[in-house]
């Protein structure tokens, strides 16, 4: 892969990261995570929904226990510890009104500085479709933003006691195929590697293979370069 995006900037101190499902985070994503607790930085979590459909021989009220205890687990495996679910339904993920508001309360709950999201393009490259809430979430989290930082757009939260916030200065949209940024992770595929074989009743679901080994593969395609180091790439807003 390419090394000639500029590198991510790094003024900033807090981090919220949205996904719409248990996992989808872990795909690369951790390994900058990893680099960012490591660091000092504060990184939450928000997932949109629980993953219940996720897993095809499990009925969806147990998936969502199992898929957010692997959620949790595998956050805290690259110190991420402050972990929510908004609780909409995995699979019919509606891009409107109700989720902005609830990606906004999120946002002034959290008050970062920079917010990462999965892509919100249609595809993941050629003859890969993305799926439809990863879209939906990926856009409505990117319209959530502005929304945070309007005292008229949702008034309620302001009822709530969620201040507006304004102090978004990027959003990094993992994933993307329009890449403008990378974030060197050397050293941190392992952490990684360990964030993403915490989803085991999700991977063995998936593939046969050891849970281990899927991780591995995985995180070293996702992360890795042809210089020999590692990066994560973003499409970057603001």
């Amino acid at each position: 892969m390419s090394t000639d995006l500029p590198a991510l900037p790094d003024d900033f101190a807090r981090v919220l990261a949205v996904a719409a499902h248990p996992d989808d985070l872990e795909y690369g994503t951790a390994a900058a995570v990893a680099a960012w607790t490591a660091s000092g930085r504060a990184v939450s979590y928000v997932l949109v929904t629980r993953g219940e459909a996720g897993i095809a021989d499990m009925p969806p009220e147990k998936a969502a226990a199992v898929r957010e205890d692997e959620e949790r687990r595998s956050a805290a495996a690259v110190g991420v510890h402050d972990v929510r679910f908004l609780d909409h339904r995995d699979g019919v993920v509606v891009e409107g009104i109700d989720l902005r508001r609830d990606l906004a309360r999120e946002i002034r709950r959290a008050r970062p500085e920079l917010v990462v999201v999965n892509s919100h393009h249609e595809t993941f490259g050629a003859g890969a479709w993305n799926s439809a809430d990863h879209r939906a979430v990926g856009r409505a989290t990117i319209d959530a933003v502005g929304d945070a930082g309007n005292r008229w757009i949702f008034p309620e939260l302001v009822d709530e006691g969620f201040e507006p916030w304004d102090g978004v200065k990027r959003v990094a949209v993992a994933a993307s195929t329009q890449p403008t940024h990378a974030m060197d992770v050397t050293g941190y595929q392992e952490a990684a590697i360990a964030s993403l074989s915490e989803h085991a009743a999700y991977l063995t679901a998936l593939d046969p293979r050891p849970v281990a080994e899927q991780a591995r593969e995985v995180v070293l395609m996702t992360t890795g370069d042809d210089d020999g180091r590692a990066r994560v790439r973003f499409e970057v807003f603001g």
